[in-house]
C-alpha cells in the first residue's frame, strides 16, 4: 500500500536514497545500524572499518529509506585508500539526500569542511547530523551545533545519539520528508541488499579488528571461500560449514591474527560465529584460514579480486 489515510486525505508515500558521509570514525555505521534497526554495517574504533557502500533499508511510517553507509573520506596513502574515496564520491551521485555526520565530541576541522564542500557539488539536499550527543554536555552541544550551522545552508541540522536512540525518530521524519513521492523500492521485510557472503566476511573482519595494533586494520581483508550445507537431521535444518580466508600483508601480521597457540584466532571465530548464526538463523561451523597477500593494498589485481 503506497499511502496512509488521515481523515479524508491520502498522505503520499515517499521513498528514496540517502548517502551517509563523513570523516572516519564519526559514527556513520552506528547511525546506519540504528536507522535500519538491525546490524548491516560493522563498527570499530579503527579507521577504514567500512570498505564498501553498504545499503540498509529503513521501513518508516509513510516512507522507505535506502541508506548508503560509505567509507570514511580521508587523505589516501594507498591505492585502496583512493578506491575507498572513489566509492564515497560514487555514493553522492543519484541519491535524494546526503547526510553529513559531525561527532559532537570533536571540533569541526578541515576534513569536515572538505567533505561538506564535496557534498554540495551536486546540489542534492544536505542534512547535517551531529552524532554522539550522549557524550557531551548541553553547552558543548550548543557550541557544536553553531559551528556546524556555519558550514553550509543545511536543509536541517539534527543532533542524535545512535547509542541511546535520542532524536532518531526525528531524523527519520526529516529524511522521509526529503524523499520523492514513490512506491516502496524494496519489500517490507527486507533490511539490506547486501549478500550473505558480504555480511559474513564483514562480521569476521570486525572480530579480527578488535584489540589490534594501529597498522594492522588497514592490512586485513576477508573473503568467504565456500559455504557447504550439511544434510538435515529430522526437522532441523543442516548445519552450515562456512569457510573464510583472512588476508594480511606480512607474516608478522599473520602471527598477530592467530595469536599464541591460536588463541586469538579462536576468539575471532567465536565472536564472528555468533553474528553469523544470528544473521542466518542456522547453526554454523566457521572455518578460518589466515594467509599473506603481500602489499595487497597497492596491487590492482588483488584489489580487483577483493572487489575494490
Amino acid at each position: 500500500m503506497c499511502g496512509v489515510r488521515e481523515g479524508d486525505e491520502m498522505s503520499e508515500f515517499r521513498a528514496g536514497f540517502v548517502a551517509i558521509v563523513g570523516r572516519p570514525n564519526v559514527g556513520k555505521s552506528t547511525l546506519s545500524n540504528a536507522l535500519v534497526g538491525h546490524k548491516v554495517a560493522i563498527t570499530s574504533m579503527r579507521p577504514e572499518t567500512t570498505r564498501h557502500n553498504i545499503r540498509g533499508i529503513v521501513q518508516a511510517p509513510g516512507g522507505q529509506l535506502v541508506v548508503v553507509d560509505t567509507p570514511g573520506f580521508h587523505r589516501p596513502r594507498t591505492l585502496l585508500g583512493r578506491r575507498l574515496n572513489e566509492m564515497v564520491q560514487e555514493a553522492l551521485i543519484d541519491v535524494d539526500a546526503v547526510v553529513v555526520c559531525f561527532p559532537a565530541d570533536q571540533k569541526v576541522g578541515p576534513g569536515d569542511r572538505f567533505i561538506t564542500s564535496e557534498a554540495t557539488r551536486g546540489g542534492t539536499t544536505r542534512i547535517a547530523v551531529v552524532t554522539k550527543i550522549d557524550q557531551v554536555g548541553k553547552d558543548r552541544l550548543a557550541e557544536h551545533l553553531l559551528e556546524v550551522s556555519e558550514l553550509d545552508s543545511w536543509s536541517a541540522i539534527v543532533p542524535v545519539s545512535a547509542k541511546t536512540g535520542e532524536n532518531m525518530d526525528r531524523l527519520v521524519e526529516v529524511l522521509v520528508s526529503e524523499m520523492p513521492v514513490s512506491p516502496p523500492l524494496y519489500p517490507e521485510d527486507e533490511i539490506t541488499e547486501e549478500t550473505e557472503e558480504t555480511l559474513i566476511s564483514e562480521f569476521v573482519r570486525e572480530a579480527a579488528l578488535e584489540g589490534v595494533h594501529h597498522e594492522l586494520p588497514h592490512s586485513v581483508a576477508v573473503q568467504v571461500t565456500e559455504i557447504i550445507e550439511r544434510p538435515a537431521r529430522g526437522d532441523k535444518p543442516g548445519v552450515l560449514d562456512v569457510h573464510v580466508t583472512i588476508y594480511v600483508e606480512r607474516d608478522s601480521q599473520k602471527a598477530i591474527i592467530i595469536g599464541k597457540g591460536g588463541s586469538r584466532l579462536k576468539q575471532i571465530g567465536t565472536t564472528a560465529r555468533k553474528e553469523i548464526e544470528e544473521l542466518l538463523g542456522r547453526r554454523v561451523y566457521l572455518h578460518i584460514h589466515v594467509t599473506v597477500a603481500k602489499n595487497w593494498q597497492t596491487d590492482p589485481k588483488i584489489l580487483q579480486r577483493f572487489g575494490f
